[in-house]
């Protein structure tokens, strides 16, 4: 029973909230199947990883000291930041090299991100609340629960997510200084407020004040992060206005749909007409393909024909041209 009970406390809190991160990507939605994928190596691949890790460098400081409070202190903050946001940000690292087409705005590297640390965050948090209920029984379970999920439903996903702003930058950047520097830049921050959490988690066992203080440097970056992604789906929403003007003049898209593929608003009524005819499949391919579109135009303006984007585009153009007869306006 307390198995099952931390397995559903855990992860059904992570799987709303990856709910939400895909939510958050109104204009061009990132692939459901991909977005499973990394959400699963943060749930297997990166916690199972990131415990061999810690397990291995912790019993190595143990061995070379002697002292196991020395080895518990050094696991706590500085292998688990270490080592937990590396595994999670391989995936969102891997995404960005072999999938790159997939990877077109900062938006993408947040969303990325966010899914691999909820999956993280998930595992990680059934062996907390588990070890929690075979100590202290139910109560101590719900306790801990409170603490972990309610007050720190975000933290994983904050820290990683600077990971995924670092590899977004790279990506779009015109410099070759932000292409090469942004990512080790995203993952250092990444460590570092991880690590920040760590200590004065470790510092509140003797200071209760440190607790305190460490929910609301939490939750501060959690509005930091907020404000960032607030800021990316305006910015997106310009970027669609500018790159999608054109395709009007072009045929691809009529004036109803382009106010239409520029408003988050006005593609929900959309989608909620085209549901009552009969053609929300269409109506929703062709709105994704409108934000895929611009973004390549975007890609094409930034960093040139870089993975055909040339052919990109006039393949997506022509998709559109085939899908704008059927898609709600």
């Amino acid at each position: 029973m307390g198995l099952l009970a931390a397995i559903f406390l855990s992860f059904i809190p992570a799987l709303l909230c990856a709910g939400i991160v895909y939510w958050i990507d109104r204009y061009e939605k990132e692939p459901v199947v991909l977005l499973g994928a990394v959400f699963f190596w943060g749930a297997v691949v990166a916690a199972l990883g990131a415990l061999v890790a810690q397990t291995l460098l912790g019993g190595a400081v143990h061995l070379a000291t002697g002292s196991e409070e020395l080895a518990d202190l050094a696991g706590a903050t500085l292998f688990a930041p270490l080592t937990e946001e590396s595994v999670k940000g391989f995936a969102v690292l891997l995404v960005f090299l072999a999938l790159r087409r997939e990877f077109d705005s900062l938006l993408d590297g947040l969303v990325y991100a966010g899914m691999v640390a909820l999956g993280f965050a998930a595992t990680e948090n059934v062996l907390y609340l588990y070890g929690a209920f075979t100590e202290s029984g139910l109560e101590g379970m719900l306790g801990l629960f409170f603490l972990r999920i309610v007050l720190g439903l975000w933290d994983h996903p904050c820290y990683t997510s600077f990971i995924g702003i670092g590899l977004a930058l790279s990506r779009l950047g015109r410099s070759a200084w932000v292409r090469w520097l942004a990512p080790p830049a995203g993952w250092t921050l990444a460590v570092l407020a991880h690590a920040l959490h760590n200590i004065l988690a470790t510092g509140s066992a003797q200071l209760p004040g440190l607790g305190v203080l460490m929910f609301f440097v939490d939750w501060g970056g959690w509005l930091v992060i907020a404000v960032v992604i607030v800021v990316s789906i305006e910015r997106e929403g310009r970027l669609l206005g500018l790159h999608l003007a054109e395709e009007v003049e072009r045929g691809a898209l009529t004036a109803a749909q382009y106010h239409t593929a520029v408003s988050i608003g006005a593609q929900l009524t959309a989608r909620l007409r085209a549901l009552a005819s009969g053609r929300l499949g269409a109506t929703r391919r062709f709105y994704q393909l409108c934000g895929e579109l611009a973004h390549k135009k975007h890609q094409l303006c930034t960093v040139g024909d870089e993975g055909c984007n040339n052919r990109i585009i006039e393949g997506l153009r022509a998709e559109m041209v085939r899908l704008s007869p059927g898609a709600a306006e």
